[in-house]
């Protein structure tokens, strides 16, 4: 199974699959032609609120505003398999393939749908850059207007580009992500606008599924769960998704659960906020998680632990991620395999393990190129040879 990408599709009472005709030849494509009777058919992903409706605070009378989210790979890392050896196998979830780019896609879609279902008209939210993609996407497609309070400076170029070309008023102020989520909190309790940041309690109803879509794929819960932390809604989602899949028996067993933190910016590793949080992995640099409570009741719980690990340690991962497992994730994403790489000797043998990759690459280029192999080869002649030399073949 090494290399393989574990998928899991709609299983008989769990959503309703679409039915799809595939075209069977180009000809009938560029004809318009309907597939012969008896053709090929699939059934396609319908969105994770559809497939995991039996789970979730939806019904009838909800408007499902999807982009067909969820349904994400998890595949197995035979290079860090061989790095931490002992039979210890090693998956990770790849969240970054949701339609923005991040697993917040999987708590908007439910944020965004309840929001509707309530009458909202415009909703709100603080970010470094995740939310405010996924809110302004999901916001566009639901016909709502979205606001996103950034902290000016902070925001990777592609996550803001994201929330600028769907449509949001982005507002970025002269502080850090704290102080924009007291913002719009306040600004939520005042004025007309929802708030749809992962205090919001449908943000983590929805996020709960990728530990569904864990356990769908493995048959089983794995014996330990790697994940980054910024404002901790995310482990707390993964553990409440974890816990209600036990207790209705669709697992035997609940992982040991790991978050950890970027050394600048580990509040729930020190124990106290941080005023002013500094990382290269922006996604999680947040001195005092709204989620801090549940964050630590999960850890508790699960016989976990909050560790932090250095940019250089990040960086390190999010390299080794991309050169060798062909998985280009963002760099906070890499916090899970830098602790995991940190810590493997805690791993007990042939144990089975994932690690969350939280976020897309491409949503922060900037890191990418500053943090190359030195194999970025410019100012080249326009000839055979010269290229042929760099190569080594000549």
């Amino acid at each position: 199974m090494c290399g393989d990408v574990v998928q899991h599709f709609p299983r008989v009472g769990h959503g309703k699959g679409v039915s799809v005709t595939l075209v069977t030849s180009l000809k009938q494509l560029l004809s318009g032609q309907p597939a012969p009777a008896g053709g090929s058919k699939h059934t396609s992903w319908p969105g994770l609120a559809a497939h995991y409706r039996s789970w979730l605070p939806v019904d009838d009378n909800t408007p499902i505003v999807t982009l067909l989210e969820g349904n994400t790979p998890l595949l197995q890392a035979p290079a860090l398999e061989k790095r931490i050896g002992r039979g210890v196998r090693v998956f990770l979830k790849v969240d970054g393939l949701n339609p923005t780019g991040s697993f917040k896609d999987r708590g908007m879609t439910l944020a965004i749908s309840k929001a509707k279902e309530a009458g909202a008209t415009a909703v709100i939210c603080a970010s470094t850059g995740n939310t405010s993609a996924a809110a302004a996407a999901y916001a566009r497609r639901g016909g709502l207007r979205a606001f996103a309070v950034i902290p000016d400076g902070y925001v990777a170029k592609g996550k803001l580009a994201q929330a600028l070309l769907y449509g949001a008023e982005v507002l970025a102020i002269r502080g850090n992500f704290d102080q924009a989520l007291a913002i719009t909190q306040d600004l939520a309790e005042r004025y007309p606008v929802t708030l749809v940041n992962s205090i919001n309690p449908h943000r983590l109803q929805g996020q709960k599924t990728a530990a569904f879509e864990v356990v769908d794929a493995l048959g089983d819960a794995p014996d330990r769960l790697y994940i980054p932390m910024g404002n901790a809604g995310n482990i707390s989602a993964y553990w409440m998704g974890f816990q209600e899949y036990r207790n209705a028996g669709r697992s035997r067993k609940l992982p040991v659960m790991c978050g950890f933190q970027a050394s600048g910016s580990a509040p729930l590793v020190l124990g106290s906020p941080v005023a002013n949080p500094t990382t290269v992995a922006t996604a999680i640099r947040i001195g005092n998680p709204a989620n801090r409570d549940k964050a630590l009741t999960v850890r508790e719980e699960s016989g976990g632990c909050f560790r932090s690990v250095s940019d250089g340690e990040i960086l390190t991962a999010y390299q080794a991620l991309a050169g060798e497992e062909g998985v280009f994730c963002e760099p906070a994403s890499a916090a899970s395999v830098a602790g995991m790489l940190k810590h493997a000797a805690e791993i007990p043998p042939e144990a089975q393990v994932v690690c969350i990759l939280t976020g897309n690459g491409l949503k922060d280029p900037t890191t990418a190129l500053e943090n190359n192999h030195g194999n970025l080869h410019r100012n080249l002649a326009p000839e055979l040879d010269e290229v042929a030399r760099l190569m080594g073949v000549s």
